[in-house]
Protein backbone atom coordinates (compact mmCIF):
# COMPACT_ATOMS: atom_id res chain seq x y z
CA UNK A 1 0.00 0.00 0.00
CA UNK A 2 1.48 3.07 -0.78
CA UNK A 3 2.39 6.05 1.43
CA UNK A 4 0.30 8.43 -0.40
CA UNK A 5 -2.55 6.27 -0.56
CA UNK A 6 -2.59 4.96 3.20
CA UNK A 7 -2.17 8.45 4.73
CA UNK A 8 -5.37 10.42 2.35
CA UNK A 9 -7.74 7.44 3.54
CA UNK A 10 -6.72 7.52 7.11
CA UNK A 11 -7.13 11.71 6.81
CA UNK A 12 -11.13 11.07 5.22
CA UNK A 13 -12.50 8.90 7.78
CA UNK A 14 -10.66 10.67 10.55
CA UNK A 15 -12.46 13.37 9.48
CA UNK A 16 -16.23 11.44 8.88
CA UNK A 17 -15.10 10.55 12.38
CA UNK A 18 -14.91 13.97 13.47
CA UNK A 19 -18.06 14.51 11.42
CA UNK A 20 -20.26 12.37 13.67
CA UNK A 21 -19.36 13.37 16.91
CA UNK A 22 -19.78 17.23 15.62
CA UNK A 23 -22.96 16.91 13.76
CA UNK A 24 -24.79 13.89 15.94
CA UNK A 25 -23.45 12.87 18.75
CA UNK A 26 -21.66 15.71 20.61
CA UNK A 27 -24.81 18.70 20.34
CA UNK A 28 -27.29 15.69 21.28
CA UNK A 29 -25.58 14.69 24.26
CA UNK A 30 -24.87 11.48 23.23
CA UNK A 31 -21.81 9.76 25.11
CA UNK A 32 -21.17 6.33 23.31
CA UNK A 33 -18.37 5.17 25.04
CA UNK A 34 -14.44 5.28 24.28
CA UNK A 35 -12.44 8.40 24.20
CA UNK A 36 -14.88 10.05 22.21
CA UNK A 37 -17.68 9.50 25.14
CA UNK A 38 -15.46 10.55 28.11
CA UNK A 39 -14.45 13.77 26.15
CA UNK A 40 -18.15 14.59 25.72
CA UNK A 41 -18.58 14.16 29.41
CA UNK A 42 -15.96 16.34 29.84
CA UNK A 43 -16.98 18.86 27.67
CA UNK A 44 -20.19 18.45 29.97
CA UNK A 45 -18.32 19.38 32.50
CA UNK A 46 -16.31 22.03 32.32
CA UNK A 47 -16.48 23.37 28.86
CA UNK A 48 -14.05 22.61 27.40
CA UNK A 49 -14.23 21.80 23.71
CA UNK A 50 -14.61 18.03 23.26
CA UNK A 51 -11.50 17.86 20.61
CA UNK A 52 -9.43 19.55 23.38
CA UNK A 53 -10.43 16.79 25.08
CA UNK A 54 -9.85 13.91 23.20
CA UNK A 55 -6.20 14.56 22.31
CA UNK A 56 -5.49 15.22 26.33
CA UNK A 57 -6.99 11.74 27.35
CA UNK A 58 -5.17 10.14 24.39
CA UNK A 59 -1.40 11.23 25.73
CA UNK A 60 -1.14 8.89 28.46
CA UNK A 61 -2.70 6.19 26.15
CA UNK A 62 -0.22 7.28 22.72
CA UNK A 63 2.42 6.32 25.38
CA UNK A 64 1.65 3.10 26.13
CA UNK A 65 1.00 2.38 22.75
CA UNK A 66 4.24 3.57 21.49
CA UNK A 67 5.95 1.08 23.70
CA UNK A 68 3.77 -1.75 23.34
CA UNK A 69 3.42 -0.98 19.02
CA UNK A 70 6.24 0.72 18.21
CA UNK A 71 6.68 4.09 16.61
CA UNK A 72 6.11 2.96 12.95
CA UNK A 73 2.29 2.07 14.26
CA UNK A 74 2.02 4.77 16.20
CA UNK A 75 2.73 7.88 14.15
CA UNK A 76 -0.10 6.91 11.97
CA UNK A 77 -2.57 6.82 15.26
CA UNK A 78 -0.56 10.18 16.24
CA UNK A 79 -1.84 11.51 12.94
CA UNK A 80 -5.27 10.27 12.85
CA UNK A 81 -6.01 11.57 16.55
CA UNK A 82 -4.73 15.21 15.74
CA UNK A 83 -7.08 15.50 12.19
CA UNK A 84 -10.01 13.81 14.59
CA UNK A 85 -9.01 16.62 17.11
CA UNK A 86 -8.62 19.67 15.25
CA UNK A 87 -12.05 18.56 12.73
CA UNK A 88 -13.88 18.29 15.87
CA UNK A 89 -12.76 21.34 17.20
CA UNK A 90 -13.55 23.15 13.45
CA UNK A 91 -17.01 22.04 13.36
CA UNK A 92 -18.22 22.07 17.13
CA UNK A 93 -19.44 26.11 16.12
CA UNK A 94 -21.60 24.36 13.38
CA UNK A 95 -25.34 24.03 14.19
CA UNK A 96 -26.34 19.58 14.55
CA UNK A 97 -27.51 17.97 11.44
CA UNK A 98 -30.46 16.54 13.64
CA UNK A 99 -31.85 17.50 17.18
CA UNK A 100 -34.33 13.89 17.23
CA UNK A 101 -31.77 11.71 19.32
CA UNK A 102 -32.98 8.31 17.48
CA UNK A 103 -31.47 9.67 14.08
CA UNK A 104 -28.18 11.11 15.83
CA UNK A 105 -27.55 8.12 17.56
CA UNK A 106 -27.88 5.91 14.22
CA UNK A 107 -26.17 8.53 12.27
CA UNK A 108 -23.07 8.93 14.40
CA UNK A 109 -22.79 5.21 15.21
CA UNK A 110 -22.80 4.44 11.25
CA UNK A 111 -20.27 7.24 10.65
CA UNK A 112 -17.67 6.29 13.87
CA UNK A 113 -18.24 2.74 13.18
CA UNK A 114 -17.47 3.05 9.25
CA UNK A 115 -14.36 5.55 10.28
CA UNK A 116 -12.81 3.47 13.07
CA UNK A 117 -12.92 0.10 11.07
CA UNK A 118 -11.24 1.98 8.26
CA UNK A 119 -8.84 3.44 9.73
CA UNK A 120 -7.31 0.07 11.59
CA UNK A 121 -7.47 -1.94 8.12
CA UNK A 122 -4.44 1.16 7.66
CA UNK A 123 -3.02 -0.45 10.46
CA UNK A 124 -3.81 2.34 12.79
CA UNK A 125 -6.30 3.37 15.04
CA UNK A 126 -7.83 6.79 15.83
CA UNK A 127 -6.17 6.25 19.67
CA UNK A 128 -7.72 5.71 22.63
CA UNK A 129 -10.08 2.77 23.23
CA UNK A 130 -8.83 1.76 19.96
CA UNK A 131 -5.39 1.13 21.39
CA UNK A 132 -6.67 -0.55 24.47
CA UNK A 133 -8.83 -2.77 22.29
CA UNK A 134 -5.68 -3.50 20.34
CA UNK A 135 -3.88 -4.50 23.19
CA UNK A 136 -6.67 -6.83 24.85
CA UNK A 137 -6.44 -8.28 21.36
CA UNK A 138 -3.12 -9.25 21.19
CA UNK A 139 -3.25 -10.66 24.23
CA UNK A 140 -6.70 -12.80 23.69
CA UNK A 141 -6.85 -13.10 20.33
CA UNK A 142 -9.87 -15.38 20.20
CA UNK A 143 -11.80 -11.44 21.69
CA UNK A 144 -13.85 -10.01 18.99
CA UNK A 145 -12.74 -6.38 18.53
CA UNK A 146 -16.60 -5.22 18.13
CA UNK A 147 -17.35 -7.01 21.53
CA UNK A 148 -15.00 -5.51 23.87
CA UNK A 149 -15.66 -1.99 22.56
CA UNK A 150 -19.44 -3.05 23.51
CA UNK A 151 -18.17 -4.15 27.18
CA UNK A 152 -15.95 -1.22 27.80
CA UNK A 153 -18.38 1.34 25.92
CA UNK A 154 -21.83 0.25 28.23
CA UNK A 155 -19.87 1.33 31.08
CA UNK A 156 -18.88 4.60 29.99
CA UNK A 157 -22.69 4.90 29.07
CA UNK A 158 -23.46 4.31 32.58
CA UNK A 159 -21.88 7.42 33.70
CA UNK A 160 -23.14 9.43 31.31
CA UNK A 161 -26.65 8.82 32.83
CA UNK A 162 -25.16 9.90 35.79
CA UNK A 163 -23.70 12.78 34.26
CA UNK A 164 -26.32 14.30 31.98
CA UNK A 165 -29.12 13.59 35.05
CA UNK A 166 -30.90 11.77 31.55
CA UNK A 167 -32.18 8.15 31.34
CA UNK A 168 -33.24 9.03 27.92
CA UNK A 169 -29.65 10.00 26.46
CA UNK A 170 -28.24 7.09 28.16
CA UNK A 171 -30.58 4.69 26.29
CA UNK A 172 -30.06 6.68 22.97
CA UNK A 173 -26.08 6.43 24.02
CA UNK A 174 -26.92 2.56 24.58
CA UNK A 175 -28.37 2.11 20.67
CA UNK A 176 -24.85 4.37 19.55
CA UNK A 177 -22.95 1.66 21.57
CA UNK A 178 -24.95 -1.22 20.02
CA UNK A 179 -24.82 -0.62 16.59
CA UNK A 180 -21.17 0.95 16.38
CA UNK A 181 -20.22 -2.76 17.74
CA UNK A 182 -22.35 -4.19 14.81
CA UNK A 183 -21.33 -2.52 12.08
CA UNK A 184 -17.33 -2.74 13.61
CA UNK A 185 -17.41 -6.38 13.12
CA UNK A 186 -19.07 -5.76 9.97
CA UNK A 187 -16.36 -3.75 8.20
CA UNK A 188 -13.31 -5.77 10.03
CA UNK A 189 -14.43 -9.46 9.84
CA UNK A 190 -17.34 -9.30 7.00
CA UNK A 191 -20.63 -11.22 7.19
CA UNK A 192 -19.29 -14.18 8.10
CA UNK A 193 -22.95 -16.28 8.31
CA UNK A 194 -22.54 -19.63 6.80
CA UNK A 195 -23.69 -23.38 6.94
CA UNK A 196 -21.48 -26.66 7.52
CA UNK A 197 -22.73 -29.51 6.37
CA UNK A 198 -22.14 -33.17 7.21
CA UNK A 199 -23.45 -35.48 4.72
CA UNK A 200 -23.45 -39.22 5.21
CA UNK A 201 -25.03 -41.40 2.23
CA UNK A 202 -23.96 -44.59 0.30
CA UNK A 203 -23.96 -42.04 -2.99
CA UNK A 204 -21.47 -39.79 -1.82
CA UNK A 205 -19.54 -39.65 -5.05
CA UNK A 206 -22.50 -38.32 -6.81
CA UNK A 207 -23.43 -36.15 -3.99
CA UNK A 208 -19.88 -34.19 -4.29
CA UNK A 209 -19.87 -34.04 -8.14
CA UNK A 210 -23.29 -31.92 -8.07
CA UNK A 211 -22.22 -29.82 -4.82
CA UNK A 212 -18.96 -29.02 -6.73
CA UNK A 213 -20.51 -28.28 -10.38
CA UNK A 214 -24.17 -26.39 -9.51
CA UNK A 215 -22.88 -24.61 -6.16
CA UNK A 216 -19.31 -24.31 -7.23
CA UNK A 217 -18.47 -25.21 -3.58
CA UNK A 218 -15.03 -27.27 -2.27
CA UNK A 219 -15.79 -30.63 -0.95
CA UNK A 220 -13.91 -33.09 1.42
CA UNK A 221 -14.17 -36.81 2.20
CA UNK A 222 -13.93 -37.74 5.34
CA UNK A 223 -13.45 -41.47 6.51
CA UNK A 224 -15.90 -43.05 8.68
CA UNK A 225 -17.53 -46.21 10.05
CA UNK A 226 -21.12 -47.25 10.92
CA UNK A 227 -20.93 -48.58 14.35
CA UNK A 228 -24.26 -50.73 13.65
CA UNK A 229 -23.28 -52.56 10.48
CA UNK A 230 -19.86 -52.31 10.69
CA UNK A 231 -19.96 -50.48 7.31
CA UNK A 232 -17.04 -48.48 5.93
CA UNK A 233 -18.30 -44.58 4.96
CA UNK A 234 -17.35 -41.58 2.99
CA UNK A 235 -18.96 -38.71 4.95
CA UNK A 236 -18.85 -34.94 3.12
CA UNK A 237 -17.59 -32.30 4.50
CA UNK A 238 -19.13 -28.86 2.88
CA UNK A 239 -19.26 -25.29 4.18
CA UNK A 240 -21.63 -23.03 2.42
CA UNK A 241 -22.93 -19.50 2.16
CA UNK A 242 -26.77 -19.58 4.04
CA UNK A 243 -28.11 -18.33 1.06
CA UNK A 244 -26.97 -21.49 -0.80
CA UNK A 245 -27.63 -24.05 1.97
CA UNK A 246 -31.46 -24.72 0.68
CA UNK A 247 -30.10 -25.50 -2.87
CA UNK A 248 -27.56 -27.92 -0.40
CA UNK A 249 -30.37 -29.76 1.00
CA UNK A 250 -32.44 -29.99 -2.02
CA UNK A 251 -29.35 -31.58 -4.40
CA UNK A 252 -28.88 -34.14 -0.94
CA UNK A 253 -32.47 -34.85 -0.80
CA UNK A 254 -32.68 -35.46 -4.76
CA UNK A 255 -29.76 -38.27 -4.37
CA UNK A 256 -30.71 -40.09 -1.45
CA UNK A 257 -33.62 -39.45 0.63
CA UNK A 258 -32.21 -41.65 2.98
CA UNK A 259 -29.15 -39.58 3.59
CA UNK A 260 -28.06 -38.73 7.05
CA UNK A 261 -27.62 -34.65 6.84
CA UNK A 262 -26.51 -32.73 9.48
CA UNK A 263 -26.54 -28.95 9.41
CA UNK A 264 -25.05 -26.69 11.67
CA UNK A 265 -23.84 -22.69 11.24
CA UNK A 266 -20.19 -21.77 11.34
CA UNK A 267 -19.09 -18.35 13.13
CA UNK A 268 -15.96 -18.01 11.02
CA UNK A 269 -14.30 -19.65 7.80
CA UNK A 270 -11.57 -18.58 6.57
CA UNK A 271 -9.64 -19.97 3.39
CA UNK A 272 -10.33 -19.10 -0.50
CA UNK A 273 -13.59 -18.06 -1.28
CA UNK A 274 -14.30 -16.68 2.46
CA UNK A 275 -13.03 -15.02 5.09
CA UNK A 276 -8.67 -14.09 4.02
CA UNK A 277 -6.91 -14.64 7.30
CA UNK A 278 -5.67 -10.91 6.74
CA UNK A 279 -8.66 -10.10 7.77
CA UNK A 280 -7.94 -10.40 11.85
CA UNK A 281 -5.79 -7.08 11.97
CA UNK A 282 -6.45 -5.86 15.03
Amino acid sequence: MSFLKKYFTITVFSALFACGIAFFLDPNDLAPGGVTGIAILLNAVTGVETGTWVFLINIPILMIGWWKFGGKFMISTVYSIGVVSATTNLLSNMPPLTTDPLAAALAGAFLTAISIGSIMKMHATTGGMDIVVKLLRKRYPHLRTGKLYLVMDSIIVMFAILVFGNLESGIYAGITVLVTSYILDLVLYGKDEASLFLVVTDHSREVAERLMEELEVGVTYLKGKGAFKDKDKEIILCATRKTQAPKLEMIVREVDREAFLIVTSANEIYGEGYKSYDAEIV
